[in-house]
């Protein structure tokens, strides 16, 4: 196996994941997932810039007097928070829909990496996993729903704090749904998975504050699916490999 190339912060491997994305022999893999995305994103940017603004105006009158003073600080905390919540909200849908094809990208990015065959047969192999492939998303969502209802309550009723824990949540969403096809490939379970995550946290969460932010960004987010897939796939070659495989 190769030397981590990126091993010092998670965040980098956004980084990798553009560029392993648009590799020769990757690049058709990335394809499907970027459609997808491309036109689930094209929906959301619609609604986003049709209703954030009255959104967010909405929510700042919500403060009591006596905290009006923190308007300034979070009016952009809290378009931070509304675009957050609209890209992990259409990037579950694009990877409920995507989900099979993410989980060949990442067979095909760490079969390049390690050079080792992917353990499910390629696009068989995915076809005969689909099942497996949608109730792990299914599990994802049943971890990510209620949680993300407390931190959206955090997020109105307690101003700042709320949001930064809401930005740090929406980071720790992004890490396992993208980590988690590498994982699933080799069926490392969820719980595993996400004690897996847990171990290289500073890592995990930084590569995924990273992801969410660029999600929620106009144009950028387009792209974000399939790269996001081959940067935590590149991270789990390099950091977590050999820990969850016999």
């Amino acid at each position: 196996m190769p030397q981590p190339a990126y091993s010092d912060f998670g965040a980098s491997y956004v980084a990798r994941g553009f560029e392993l994305a648009f590799q020769k022999g990757v690049r058709r893999y990335a394809l499907i997932p970027l459609s997808i995305n491309i036109v689930l994103f094209s929906i959301a940017i619609y609604f986003i810039f049709h209703y954030t603004s009255l959104w967010v105006a909405d929510l700042v009158a919500w403060l009591p007097q006596w905290l009006q003073w923190l308007e300034i600080i979070v009016w952009p905390l809290i378009i931070i928070g509304v675009l957050l919540l609209f890209a992990l909200t259409f990037t579950s849908v694009a990877n409920i829909i995507a989900s099979p094809f993410n989980s060949l990208l990442a067979e095909k990015v760490e079969e390049r990496l390690t050079g080792v065959p992917g353990p499910d047969g390629g696009v068989a192999g995915m076809i005969k996993d689909i099942p497996r492939t949608l109730g792990r998303e299914m599990q994802k969502l049943v971890y990510f729903i209620p949680r993300t209802l407390g931190f959206l309550l955090l997020l109105l009723f307690i101003p700042v704090i709320g949001q930064i824990l809401w930005i740090l949540w929406g980071g720790w969403m992004m890490t396992i749904q993208y980590a988690d096809y590498a994982f699933d490939n080799h069926k490392v379970p969820f719980r595993a998975m996400r004690s897996s995550l847990r171990t290289h946290q500073g890592k995990s969460l930084s590569f995924g504050v990273v992801v969410a932010f660029l999600a929620s960004v106009p144009l950028i987010n387009l792209v974000m699916i399939p790269i996001s897939v081959c940067g935590s796939t590149a991270m789990w070659v390099d950091h977590m490999h050999k820990q969850n495989l016999p």
